[in-house]
């Protein structure tokens, strides 16, 4: 169902194989070729920029004479490139200009590729390929990122959910697959939507803890990306988590009490 593309090196007398998709820039350093990968890896091997440009495809920018960044990888374009793993690179900055322009090219190019691809693939190949999620004793979601002409996520679509999920939501599957979030809930919070764009677009793995007022619960979410363009979703809802203190089971507390409790207190503070 996934078309991962590879590129294979060697990096201290080793072969390796690296998918293109986990590589994060790569950077000349003499007659070397240092790769960045988003595991925090980096690899040492002897080729010219070209050689490993050609190799990596289109989906890359060169911000300096040097330097190949991959567009995924792109957070922001400030006074430095910043990047989703935290990295700050430097770039030419005369070329400025050119540089966010590819950028917005090649990010369009990216979500247009992910929309087709996205078509191909049936409720039942999810359902297949998530099976397994089926029993486990929380809610899962694949969840699919709808973007907008300017390319920010505006939404999302369910395309697996399993019985846990239906729970947590309050609805019958029949009612979340297929269907967006937006058109099943009127009141989203754009919170959730901006962390699953995150994990969709920058490869992150983000825990959010926070009120839902779609179904009036203190939620943890643990989400991280999955196909091109999804996102996978854990959700718990507070209230059916219990922690223990210093290690003694006698001292249980309930995580929807002591999540509450901060809630409030940073809302009294005027914290938002």
């Amino acid at each position: 169902m996934l078309n991962t593309e590879y590129i294979t090196i060697i990096s201290n007398r080793n072969k390796i194989v690296l998918s293109v998709s986990s590589i994060i820039y790569v950077v000349m350093i003499g007659k070397y070729i240092e790769i960045h990968t988003s595991d925090y890896q980096v690899y040492k091997t002897r080729m010219t920029l070209s050689e490993i440009e050609n190799c990596l495809g289109d989906g890359f920018i060169k911000i300096h004479r040097g330097c190949l960044v991959s567009v995924k990888a792109i957070h922001t374009i400030t006074d430095k490139i910043n990047l989703s793993n935290g990295d700050d690179l430097e770039y030419t900055v005369r070329k400025k200009k050119f540089i966010i322009e590819q950028f917005y090219q090649k990010q369009k190019n990216y979500i247009d590729r992910i929309k087709k691809n996205n078509m191909q693939i049936t409720d039942e190949d999810y359902k297949e390929h998530y099976r397994s999620f089926d029993y486990v004793p929380f809610a899962f979601t694949d969840i699919e990122m709808v973007f907008n002409d300017e390319q920010h996520a505006v939404d999302w679509i369910f395309r697996y959910g399993n019985q846990k999920l239906a729970e947590l939501e309050e609805l019958p599957l029949e009612r979340l697959i297929g269907n967006s979030f937006g058109k099943i809930f009127s009141n989203m919070d754009s919170k959730w939507l901006r962390s699953y764009e995150r994990a969709t677009m920058y490869g992150e793995v983000l825990e959010l803890m926070d009120y839902s007022p779609e179904v009036d619960k203190y939620l943890k979410v643990i989400c991280f990306p999955t196909f091109e363009g999804h996102c996978g979703c854990i959700l718990f809802d507070i209230s059916n988590i219990s922690f223990v203190q210093n290690g003694n089971d006698t001292e249980q507390v309930t995580m929807n009490k002591y999540f509450a409790e901060i809630f409030n207190t940073k809302n009294n503070n005027g914290i938002r």
